[in-house]
């Protein structure tokens, strides 16, 4: 893919995301899941990095390396003609202008970046050296002259035992990736608590991406409480899978 391509496309998923509120990012796997999506009219999406280690036989949190995530994702943006974005975990031990540089060689034009740094035990990085790593993305793209959209992502919410206990610091940690250049937040785990959505989608200024499921999940309430950016993460494919074994069931006998 041409830098030119490349560019367009990433100038592609910035409108989008300031024409749908929210704006679905279908999260596939493979070239088939993506061809799938974009032929039910989606005009963008994610790869995921568990569905995508799943579909590979890999574990998630960072079980394969950034070649080898860049080796299995490069066919499938190649396979279609719409922006896509690739989950990169917390970045695979590399440097920031090392992440943007192997994504763009192979035509991705958004990254999503957590804060739970798996190559180091699990540890959640700090505030400030979070907002740190999404400034340093933010400045590789600058460099590159493609206007990556980068989601800052924080698992705070995640791990704790009391989700609402973590809310001000949450809510703090989201600002500093928006400070930093992040295009959207992403604070894992309280899709289904609207209280926390409201108070995140309130405090930030930037789209807020929240986990959806395709079945039990519904969009308009996602849209009524400020959500500006939905992805499935692993729950289309496991809703898939649960499609697959009532499909299969009857012939096992």
């Amino acid at each position: 893919m041409t830098l030119h391509t490349t560019v367009e496309r990433a100038q592609r998923l910035k409108q989008l995301h300031a024409q749908h509120q929210p704006l679905v990012l279908p999260t596939v796997w493979d070239v088939w899941s993506a061809r799938t999506a974009v032929a039910a009219g989606f005009p963008a999406l994610t790869i995921g990095s568990h569905p995508l280690a799943d579909s590979r036989g890999a574990e998630d949190h960072e079980g394969q390396t950034f070649e080898e995530v860049l080796a299995a994702v490069a066919p499938i943006i190649a396979a279609v003609d719409v922006p896509v974005s690739v989950d990169l975990e917390a970045g695979y031990g590399q440097k920031p202008a090392d992440l943007v540089t192997g994504l763009l060689q192979v035509g991705g034009v958004g990254l999503n970046v957590e804060d739970t740094v798996h190559s180091e035990g699990g540890r959640v990085r700090g505030t400030q050296e979070h907002a740190a790593y999404i400034a340093g993305l933010r400045a590789a793209a600058d460099d590159a002259g493609v206007p990556l959209w980068v989601n800052g992502r924080t698992d705070l919410f995640l791990h704790a035992q009391d989700a609402s206990g973590v809310l001000d610091e949450a809510i703090e940690r989201l600002r500093s990736l928006e400070q930093a250049g992040a295009d959207s937040v992403y604070p894992v785990g309280i899709q289904d608590d609207d209280e926390l959505l409201t108070a995140v989608t309130g405090a930030v200024g930037v789209p807020v991406n929240s986990t959806a499921h395709p079945v039990k999940h519904d969009l308009d309430r996602f849209r009524r409480l400020g959500v500006g950016r939905i992805t499935y993460g692993p729950l289309l494919q496991l809703a898939l899978t649960d499609s697959m074994k009532d499909m299969l069931g009857s012939w096992t006998s």
